[in-house]
């Protein structure tokens, strides 16, 4: 073991530095934030809804925040701006045809491709999968990416 009279210790082996700071995963953190509801940590299922920050929740989830203010909800914190049902969205999002989902994977034997998403820009096509940036507008609930919100300039919905 070391100090019992026939070794000499080394510093590096008495002396401990600070621990390393463990780094998170951008892409699964960004997985995370487009397949997950924000408040429940369950898989996002129809309907959705939006609040002004952009996060994505369960409309389920959201009302049952509402009516249940109890103090020992602890991720009543990443909702606690959202004060009625009038606060979050609706979103109309467009599905992805050439998401599978998990049809094909009822074993657990299949790889899972992460980029793959449930929903695509209607306009450009492009998947929502958190590497591209998208925007919903508060009026109708429709789901663009920022690409194709920049290319058509009208002030009309699709």
């Amino acid at each position: 073991m070391g100090c019992d009279g026939g070794t000499i210790p080394k510093r590096h082996e008495l002396v401990k530095g600070p621990k390393k700071v463990e780094k998170v995963d951008k892409n699964a953190e960004l997985v995370a934030q487009w397949n997950y509801c924000t408040l429940s940590q369950e898989i996002l299922r129809r309907p959705i809804v939006a609040c002004e920050l952009g996060r994505l929740y369960n409309k389920d989830a959201v009302i049952e925040f509402l009516l249940d203010k109890s103090p020992e909800k602890a991720l009543g914190k990443a909702a606690s701006h959202i004060k009625s049902i009038k606060n979050v969205t609706e979103l109309r999002l467009s599905d992805n045809p050439a998401w599978e989902g998990d049809k094909g994977n009822t074993k657990g034997d299949k790889h899972d491709d992460l980029q793959r998403a449930r929903f695509i820009c209607p306009v450009v096509g492009l998947e929502m999968n958190g590497r591209h940036r998208f925007c919903f507008l508060r009026c109708c609930g429709c789901v663009f990416s920022e690409r194709a919100l920049k290319e058509i300039k009208a002030e009309v919905c699709h």
